[in-house]
């Protein structure tokens, strides 16, 4: 960098979750406050509606693939595709109780210890190609809905997933469609979010790959980070049974004044960084309206739009009272036939660990002139409680 950059760190800096203190550098994407989220400098709106295929490989190369090199990296992550019969038999034989997401983490356990290579890019490009895989056999095993079909590489990145995914009474194409979209617009959110903060740090101690993308949705599974859109869309579905689907603004309106009032929470709304409407909100709504207008979720869930910034906006202390992106995914996901809100925060790591896999390789092979980040070891004060 240019100049340096100083920071007085005051006791009121601390116990903060050290937001907005620089540690590190981030090549793949950052947030801006209006704009939104961006993947290695190009905006997601602008972004959207290419393949999974071409955003990831921009992830990971820094720049838009060819044509040759984009059929390359198809081909190379079909050939990666398929997980081995013993990783499919060890996911199955573990328990279906508790939340999948915990089937989630335990199987990236199982992947690394069965398949993984010991190197940090290697095993990101076979990770990502099998995640469609892996997330298919967890999902399917953990619903009861049947043994997972081999990858068909024929499909696209998305349109495989869909393929392996057993979902009842689905149209396959339509639910191809909004996977793709949810997927492509949750693969990376910068360096310092926590679930991408904690598998970067893990990797820092030369945890492998798989180990370190396991502590990573860990992080993700609680409710102040990738749960977060399964409540989401359980509270537009108390909106919902509390005014009907002929609702007006006014009646939403009233009944977010009545939340707040009884001190309940309000979801999908306010972000740490963004201060307007979340670019993937927006994305989201525009899609909804366009494909499941008349479904009474998202009618709700475009009241809400409506009229939960114009509550917000009331109270002083509120610095982003806009939609974020939770407050548009299980809402789109429903209306597409995908009415299984466990396993949304899932879904989200299928999407997440791209981003994390491709800045853990940053870190350990390219930082610091190729030397990679040392181990993360921030300072504590003691302080007798």
């Amino acid at each position: 960098m240019s100049e340096e950059i100083l920071f007085e760190i005051t006791k009121n800096n601390l116990e903060t979750g050290m937001r907005g203190y620089p540690v590190g550098f981030c090549p793949t994407s950052f947030v801006d406050p209006q704009k939104g989220l961006f993947y290695r400098g190009e905006p997601i709106s602008e972004l959207y509606t290419q393949s999974p295929e071409q955003v990831i490989f921009l992830l990971l190369n820094g720049h838009e693939p060819s044509d040759i090199e984009l059929a390359e990296f198809k081909k190379n992550l079909g050939e990666r595709s398929q997980l081995s019969q013993a990783v499919t038999k060890h996911i199955q034989a573990m328990p279906r109780a508790g939340h999948p997401m915990k089937l989630f983490c335990s199987s990236l356990l199982l992947l690394g210890m069965l398949e993984g290579r010991g190197d940090y890019k290697e095993d990101c490009m076979s990770v990502i190609a099998k995640l469609p895989m892996l997330v298919a056999t967890v999902i399917n095993y953990h619903a009861g809905w049947g043994e997972t079909p081999k990858p068909d590489t024929d499909l696209g990145y998305m349109e495989n997933f869909a393929h392996m995914l057993n979902v009842p009474s689905v149209s396959k194409e339509q639910l191809a469609e909004v996977m793709r979209l949810f997927n492509v617009l949750h693969y990376d959110h910068g360096g310092g979010n926590l679930s991408t903060f904690v598998g970067k740090a893990v990797a820092s101690g030369l945890e492998d790959m798989y180990g370190s993308l396991c502590s990573a949705m860990c992080g993700l599974a609680g409710p102040r980070h990738g749960k977060a859109n399964q409540d989401c869309l359980v509270f537009v579905k108390e909106v919902l049974d509390s005014v009907g689907e002929n609702a007006s603004v006014a009646d939403v309106e009233k009944l977010i004044r009545d939340r707040l009032s009884n001190k309940q929470l309000i979801f999908g709304f306010g972000h740490a960084v963004l201060r307007a409407e979340d670019a993937r909100a927006t994305i989201f709504y525009d899609y909804s309206k366009e494909h499941f207008s008349d479904h009474p979720l998202v009618k709700i869930a475009l009241l809400l739009r409506e009229a939960g910034p114009k509550v917000l906006k009331e109270n002083p202390k509120i610095s982003n009272p806009y939609p974020n992106v939770d407050a548009m995914s299980g809402t789109l996901l429903t209306a597409a036939g995908f009415g299984f809100p466990e396993y949304y925060t899932v879904l989200f790591g299928l999407s997440r660990c791209v981003g994390i896999a491709t800045q853990i390789v940053y870190e350990r092979t390219q930082a610091r002139d190729g030397k990679g980040t040392p181990i993360v070891r921030p300072k504590y004060i003691y302080r007798p409680m």
